[in-house]
């Protein structure tokens, strides 16, 4: 007769979702007898520790089970991992926690990854605030909220060495990761082809948001710099008052208006020579002089702006900005005052993949053959299959 105690619905929902043999593995226990285990969770590459999905979830499965984990976090939220180090150590029955381990490493790899990659882009640009933009790019609304909730996590650290960090994202239900209540942003492209006009689109959303800051996309008709200006004549007052923005987001196919390479290269020597005469590679000169938002591009919409009697005209970069173009971005002093990005999605999902290994079985340390590293605990390394000598 079957001894298993029935399963809750989130038991059979944890079921479907787990690696079978962790399900096996959990029957053959509760039938050969129970044992305390303890696992270490790490990832393989350097990440700035972000465990709160993971945690949270793991308390609400012990809720439902009637149980309780020990979790020992080593590395708080927020805090930079070498590869390899455990974040953190997870203790419990056996039976308890052998089907859970795909599905909290799915909560933790890819909000480590992503928080590190926004807190470096924060770093390179430290005096730009960042809007987080990621949600379109997300599968799901699950990884939506891990991305949001790793752009807080990497923007909180890097405020802490003095960046200004993320200020907000761009959907109301993950904007409590920024202390908000609703997400930020203007207008889509799609809005301005149904004005028909850059102008028009912003007479329609100043007419519908009169409270509003006005931020405005003015690469539509490849005309940033006429359709930009265009604008802040056509509203003065918000322009004077620092409430109006013009967004950059030419395509990767063409320059800037009024840019071509020769022009692009006569930008870079007038404001930043240092910076086009140490590129590094082909990559790091299309971010400074080449096609769609260079440092190239910002620095001549700055020119136009100031030239106009616009100083105030903030300037909202997007399109790539990752690490990378972050810190091409700061060699050349680019003018920018906000970066819309999604791009602390991790790029390469592998390097996201974390994971657990048992390290001790009933109180007595084992673990497999190269992992003997994850032994280490609270500055002492403990001897594969033995307890440490007292």
């Amino acid at each position: 007769m079957d001894q298993t105690p029935p399963r809750s619905a989130s038991d059979a929902a944890i079921a479907g979702r787990t690696d079978v043999y962790f399900n096996r593995t959990r029957a053959i226990v509760q039938r050969f007898g129970e044992c305390q285990v303890t696992y270490a969770v790490f990832l393989r590459r350097p990440v700035v520790s972000a465990p709160r999905l993971m945690l949270d979830w793991l308390e609400g499965v012990a809720r439902d089970r009637g149980t309780q984990f020990g979790i020992e976090v080593m590395h708080p939220e927020g805090t930079w991992v070498g590869a390899g180090d455990p974040i953190l150590y997870l203790t419990g029955p056996f039976t308890q926690l052998a089907d859970l381990e795909t599905l909290y490493l799915q909560k933790l790899g890819p909000p480590c990854v992503a928080a590190h990659n926004a807190y470096q882009m924060c770093l390179e640009l430290p005096q730009v605030t960042f809007l987080a933009m990621d949600a379109r790019h997300c599968a799901g609304a699950e990884m939506q909220d891990m991305m949001a909730y790793a752009a807080s996590v990497g923007s909180a650290a890097a405020k802490k060495e003095g960046a200004s960090g993320f200020a907000g994202n761009a959907t109301d239900s993950t904007a409590h990761w920024f202390g908000a209540s609703r997400g930020s942003g203007t207008m889509p492209h799609a809005l301005i082809g149904y004005a028909g006009s850059t102008l028009r689109a912003a007479e329609m959303f100043h007419e519908t948001y009169p409270e509003e800051n006005l931020t405005v996309l003015v690469d539509y008709f490849g005309r940033e710099v006429t359709d930009g200006l265009a604008v802040c004549r056509r509203f003065p007052e918000l322009a004077a008052e620092g409430r109006m923005a013009v967004r950059l987001d030419t395509h990767g196919g063409r320059f800037l208006e009024g840019l071509d390479p020769a022009e692009s290269y006569a930008v870079l020597e007038r404001h930043a020579p240092g910076a086009i005469r140490r590129y590094r590679s082909e990559t790091e000169l299309r971010h400074l002089v080449g096609t769609g938002v260079s440092a190239a591009a910002i620095w001549r919409m700055r020119d136009a702006l100031d030239e106009a009697g616009f100083p105030k005209v903030r300037i909202v970069a997007s399109s790539g900005f990752g690490v990378g173009k972050c810190r091409v971005m700061a060699e050349a002093k680019a003018p920018i005052d906000v970066v819309g990005t999604g791009s602390f999605i991790p790029n390469s999902w592998s390097e996201t993949y974390a994971t657990a290994d048992i390290v001790a079985y009933d109180g007595v340390p084992r673990v497999k053959i190269g992992r003997e590293f994850l032994l280490r605990r609270n500055g002492e390394r403990k001897r594969n299959g033995h307890k440490p000598a007292v």
